[in-house]
């Protein structure tokens, strides 16, 4: 990790996945679904956790965003894209609420754990490297 790296990962109050990003547990995570079921799938989980409160819903864009309450309070948005048949994408965007402008990497360790929680519903594609 460069000094740029740690620097963005702990001075800083937002993070997200893509498919190219430097660490490894926030690269992009592929599951083999369809967008419907993939959908549903972040949907409930997020319904069904005392940790969440959903805010919006939105099937045509596929994307999910929702308060997260437990510890620090970030909000969460989660976009599913489904890139070809059963072959459906989760990226997470999550930014925490601080008085500060930085959250000593709270929001970059938060996705991970995310994305643990939906392997138990959804089946992975293929795990991105050193996740």
């Amino acid at each position: 990790m460069s000094i740029q790296q740690t620097f963005n990962k702990y001075f800083n109050n937002h993070s997200e996945t893509s498919d190219k990003h430097w660490d490894p547990k926030l690269k992009t995570h592929y599951f083999k679904t369809t967008k419907d079921k993939g959908f549903k799938a972040v949907e409930d989980y997020f319904r069904n956790s005392a940790s969440f409160e959903v805010v919006a819903v939105s099937e045509e864009r596929g994307e999910i965003s929702a308060n997260y309450k437990k510890g620090k309070k970030a909000f969460v948005i989660v976009t599913i894209i489904m890139v070809r048949p059963f072959r459906t994408a989760v990226d997470f965007s999550v930014t925490t609420e601080s008085a500060i402008p930085f959250d000593l990497g709270y929001s970059h360790k938060l996705i991970p754990k995310f994305y643990e929680e939906l392997k138990k519903e959804l089946p992975l594609v293929d795990a991105p490297k050193g996740s």
